[in-house]
C-alpha cells in the first residue's frame, strides 16, 4: 500500500450488515484470552502461517490424492479454499 507510518488507529465497520465481523472479533479476543486489538493482530499473524503450513502439509509425497482432497477440504474455511491438482502424465511406447 505504500504506507510509510503506522496509523494511531484502525477501524473496522461493524455496521450495515457487518454485524458478525464483531462477533468474529470477541470469540478471537476469548479465544486469544486478550482485549480485542491484540486478538485482531494475532489472528492475522496466525493466519498466514497456518495457511503456509497447510500447504505444506498438501504438498507432501507421501499422501495420496484422495487425502489431500479430504485435508483439503477440512482445512478450507468461509474465506481460504484449498484446492488439489493432480496430473496426469501418459506415455507412449
Amino acid at each position: 500500500m505504500g504506507r510509510t507510518t503506522t496509523p494511531a488507529s484502525v477501524r473496522i465497520r461493524t455496521d450495515d450488515g457487518n454485524e458478525w465481523r464483531f462477533d468474529c472479533i470477541e470469540k478471537a479476543a476469548t479465544f486469544y484470552d486478550c482485549n480485542r486489538s491484540d486478538a485482531v493482530a494475532y489472528a492475522c499473524e496466525d493466519l498466514t502461517q497456518q495457511v503456509a503450513a497447510a500447504r505444506q502439509v498438501l504438498e507432501r509425497d507421501d499422501l495420496t490424492a484422495e487425502q489431500r482432497r479430504e485435508m483439503a477440504e477440512t482445512l478450507s474455511t468461509r474465506a481460504i479454499t484449498f484446492d488439489i491438482e493432480t496430473e496426469v502424465v501418459t506415455c507412449k511406447g
